[in-house]
C-alpha cells in the first residue's frame, strides 16, 4: 500500500514553524525523534521523521486529525537543516503568542498573518522578507512532498489542572 502524502498546510503554519524556529522550542531527541513545545508551553508535541526527511508522523492536531502537514514537523525539517530559513525571518517571528492570537481572531489565519506582519514591522523586521520566506518554505514542501508516518500518539492534551487539596 502506497505511503499517503500530506497536504500543504495554510500559510499561517509555516509562518508559526518560523517562529517556533526562532524560540528554539524545537527539541531534537535523536536521530528520528524531536519535541516542540507550543507557543504558550502548555503542550509538547512529539514529530518522528526517516532520515531523508520525507516520513513524518506528527501528533499536533492539524497533522493528526485535518491531513496536512502541522507547523512542529515543519519547524522540525527546519531545524534538521533540510530547509535553511534564514536567521532573521525566524528571529523576526519569534515571541510570537501563536495560540493567543488564533483564539483571538477564531481561526482566521489572515487576520492572525496581519497581526504577526505588524509585530514584525514594530519589531524592525521587513514582512515582505518574512511573506517571501513562508513562500518559499511552502514550494519547500511542494517539492519535498512528504508521506504520513504511522500515527504512535494521539494528540498532545493540556495538562489537567491539579485539584486543591482540603
Amino acid at each position: 500500500m502506497p505511503a499517503t502524502p500530506w497536504n500543504l498546510p495554510p500559510i499561517v503554519k509555516v509562518y508559526e514553524a518560523l517562529g517556533a524556529v526562532g524560540d528554539g522550542r524545537v527539541r531534537i531527541e535523536d536521530a528520528r525523534r524531536a519535541i516542540v513545545t507550543s507557543s504558550d508551553g502548555s503542550k509538547n508535541y512529539e514529530v518522528e521523521m526517516s532520515a531523508d526527511g520525507r516520513e513524518i508522523a506528527s501528533n499536533d492536531n492539524a497533522s493528526y486529525w485535518r491531513g496536512y502537514l502541522g507547523y512542529p514537523a515543519i519547524a522540525v525539517l527546519i531545524e534538521r537543516g533540510f530547509y535553511r530559513a534564514p536567521a532573521n525571518v525566524s528571529d523576526a517571528l519569534a515571541g510570537v503568542a501563536w495560540k493567543e492570537l488564533n483564539t483571538k481572531f477564531r481561526n482566521d489565519y489572515a487576520q492572525t498573518i496581519a497581526e504577526v506582519e505588524k509585530h514584525v514591522e514594530q519589531s524592525g523586521h521587513d514582512p515582505d522578507a518574512v511573506r517571501s520566506e513562508a513562500d518559499a518554505v511552502l514550494s519547500f514542501l511542494r517539492e519535498l512532498n512528504p508521506v504520513r508516518g504511522k500515527r504512535t500518539r494521539p494528540p498532545a492534551e493540556r495538562p489537567k489542572p491539579k485539584a486543591p487539596r482540603r
